[in-house]
């Protein structure tokens, strides 16, 4: 259960591929110095109970790490050394992950996100409209000793909500050989939908996957922040 965060909506969901594998997506929300919070979410490559040791191995370093130093990008440096390390010599593993930080502010919040080899994040504005965050040339995080990673800073204002996702969800497929639901489908989707809360698009997406049934062929996590607007403002 994710943590509450002041003046925030926060929803998360987790969806299996399959009963019979474990998965390596992963997500965690948890307070930081001050007013300050970290969150993140990843993908280990592989399944199953390596995969699982990967996860609960990458959970704890980064928040370990964001403890002794919270600046996103520092953060997964650090998971990237952990990683390469335990794993060195031996069966190579990886994951992809998005890590930020959050600073309420009088408007809203000030954000600034990570990304070693994860799927952009995606922010619906209070308008209806939606724009991927880009961080590219972030590096997979495990996979070589010297990645790099790179971060952007954002604004969420009233009404705005930022949402995190893994591949499982962008990967699926709609039908038996059409090609597999795209990010920019999921832009467009999230953009077109009456949903904008982070529950109510945390229940959109949900739908969403159930709807593909067996098109989702992975695991799939997602994350969803808004800052609500005031009760004045609500439709």
């Amino acid at each position: 259960m994710l943590m509450t965060v002041p003046g925030m909506e926060v929803a998360a969901y987790y969806h299996p591929a399959s009963i019979d594998e474990v998965g390596g997506d992963f997500y965690d929300l948890f307070p930081l110095t001050g007013e300050s919070w970290g969150f993140f979410l990843g993908d280990v490559s592989g399944k199953g109970a390596e995969a699982a040791v990967v996860t609960s191995l990458a959970r704890y370093t980064l928040r370990a790490a964001a403890v002794y130093n919270p600046e996103p990008v520092r953060v997964l440096d650090n998971l990237n050394a952990v990683l390469h390390q335990q794993y060195l010599g031996g069966n190579t593993r990886f994951c992809t992950v998005v890590y930020g930080s959050l600073v309420p502010d009088d408007t809203g919040c000030a954000i600034t996100l990570a990304s070693g080899g994860h799927p952009s994040a995606i922010v619906v504005r209070a308008d209806g409209t939606a724009e991927f965050l880009h961080t590219p040339g972030g590096m997979l995080v495990g996979a070589i000793p010297d990645a790099r990673f790179t971060e952007v800073v954002a604004h969420l204002a009233a009404g705005d909500t930022l949402v995190l996702y893994s591949d499982g969800l962008t990967e699926a497929r709609l039908s038996a050989g059409r090609e597999r639901y795209s990010e920019e489908e999921l832009l467009d989707f999230l953009a077109a939908s009456p949903a904008a809360s982070a529950p109510e698009i945390i229940g959109a997406l949900t739908k969403l996957l159930i709807g593909f049934g067996d098109g989702v062929e992975d695991d799939t996590a997602l994350l969803a922040l808004s800052f609500p607007r005031s009760g004045n403002e609500q439709s």
